[in-house]
Order: C-alpha cells, then structure tokens, then sequence
C-alpha cells in the first residue's frame, strides 16, 4: 500500500460572532484545558507552520454538508443552530503518518477548546459529523496515548438486495485504506460490526508498526490475511477482555468502479478511493455466520 507523505485534519468551530484573536484564545484555552503531554505536542504545533487557524465570515467558505451531518447523526436542532452562524474558524493541521496521528490530535484540540470557550458547535470535517463536547474530550488520548478508535471512525452500514454493505469511515485519518464488507446477513449485522471495528484496530496497529518514527517508506506491505480477536474489539472500545479467542479473515484490495471490482452501494463516501474487502480466510457457504459464531459464539454470533 502506498504511504501519504503528508496527512491533513480538518476541523470547523461555528462562531455566533468572530473572535478577535483566535490564535490567542487557542492558545490560552489548550493551555488551561489540556493535560500533558497531549498539551505540550499541541502548543508546540500551534507554534509552528503544521497548525493554520483561518477565520472568516461563514458565507466564505463552501456550505456546510447538511444532509452528510444528519445522516451521521446531526438533530434538526443541531443544524438549524448551523444556519445562524455568522463566522467559521477552520482549524487545520498536517503531520507525516504514523504515531502519534499529531494532525488529528492537535487539531481537535485545538478546535475543541476554542469551541467550549465560546460554547460553539465543532464539525469533524472528515466524517462529517458534529462532535458533542463531552465526546471531543472523551475522544483525545491519555497521558499514555490511548485512544478508543470507536471515537474516530464510525461503521455505517447499508440495506442491499442480497445483505447489507459496512465500510469503516476514519481510517483514511492515519493515511490507511477503509475496510469493506459487501453482503452480510441482516442476523450479523451487530456482531460483524464488532468484528470489523476490533479489525480495525488491529489493521491499524500493523499499519502503525510498519511506520518507524523519523521514516517515510514510500510502500508498506499489509499481510493478506489477518487475525482478528475478543481483544481487538475490546481495544477498539477502550475495554480490556481476558479471552484470546481469533478468527482470521482475508484483505483484498478493490477500487470501486473497475472491472471485477465489487458495486459499491449508494452511500456516502468517496466514490473510486481504493478500500480493502474483508473476505472469509477459507471458501465455503455461511461462512460469515461461522466467523462471527467461532468468535462470539454460537448465540451471540447471530444478534
């Protein structure tokens, strides 16, 4: 897979009225709200050319996505508060990949800080989504640089004629390719989403480990087959499990459009982005059912 050699994070404060000096009040509100040494990575980016802070009247920058918002979760309260905004400050920051993801990090500090300074409404660009305050702060790392995944990627899935179409929406952030899975049975719908958040987690990692801090590979090899187990998903939540129970699946590498290619469902996203297909390590019929049914076993495989 071909390694970004530069990663963006992208956040929109919604302002009632312009703040005199935004770099000033971010600034002073990371300082105050931000433990270390989460606080001093984002003061030192804040600093530096990596973070921009561009405030401007809302009608200069391109509408904001409603119908995006509201799938993803915006209440008609939320996006009638949007209508009344009369400035933006897009918080915008860059860093290589790897680990720390510091573009994202910093960036939804910062945004998050002015945004409860001046109780204003943040918009994750990326998704789109409107972040609630207590899950932005729920979502920065610990002291120790845990975060819970679930906080920045979400799992829609979508009705077909044969099973339902999952395709993960937040790894891109860390310069991987999202994860897709065409047909699942709508009996699987719960447990294969917790297989594919706790693969995620686990494809990350190996994406992670591949990308040294101080190297940039042009390429990293992703192995074609992966385990994912009861530890992956719990990490994916922020929980820890004691059972070491895995199945393995298989990754293929698609691009939506091309020939031989999986359809891809009318659904948000980008449409043409490579994704890497989970698939069943072995052939056979069912054997979705007996994935989720190894894992969770053979009850709550099914719910």
């Amino acid at each position: 897979m071909p390694v970004p050699e530069t990663l963006y994070a992208t956040y929109a404060v919604v302002l009632t009225a312009p703040i005199p000096d935004p770099g000033e009040l971010a600034y002073d509100e990371v300082a105050a709200r931000t433990r270390p040494p989460l606080r001093d990575l984002v003061l030192g980016m804040l600093g530096s050319p990596m973070v921009t802070l561009d405030q401007r009247p809302a009608g200069e920058f391109p509408p904001l996505p409603a119908d995006l918002l509201a799938a993803y979760g915006a209440s008609p309260a939320e996006l009638a508060a949007l209508d009344t905004a009369s400035h933006i400050l897009a918080v915008r920051a860059a860093y290589r990949p790897g680990h720390p993801p510091a573009h994202e990090w910093a960036a939804r500090t910062v945004a998050g800080a002015v945004a409860a300074a001046r109780s204003a409404p943040v918009i994750d660009v990326f998704t789109p989504q409107i972040l609630a305050h207590d899950h932005l702060t729920r979502s920065l790392p610990e002291p120790d640089g845990a975060v819970r995944l679930t906080d920045w990627m979400l799992l829609p899935h979508t009705s077909g004629p044969h099973g339902f179409w999952f395709a993960t929406k937040g790894l891109a952030r860390f310069g991987l390719l999202e994860l897709q899975t065409e047909n699942v049975p709508p009996a699987l719908v719960v447990p294969w989403g917790r297989l594919l958040n706790g693969l995620a987690r686990r494809v990350l990692d190996l994406w992670q480990e591949r990308l040294p801090a101080g190297e940039q590979p042009l390429v990293v090899d992703l192995p074609e087959t992966v385990s994912v187990g009861l530890q992956d998903i719990a990490a994916a939540q922020g929980t820890d499990e004691p059972l070491r129970r895995e199945v393995a699946v298989r990754l293929r590498l698609d691009t939506p459009g091309e020939p031989g290619a999986p359809a891809e469902p009318d659904t948000p996203g980008e449409a043409g982005e490579p994704v890497l297909t989970v698939l069943p390590a072995g052939d056979g019929p069912d054997r979705l059912e007996s994935l989720c049914a190894v894992l969770f076993g053979a009850q709550d495989g099914r719910r």
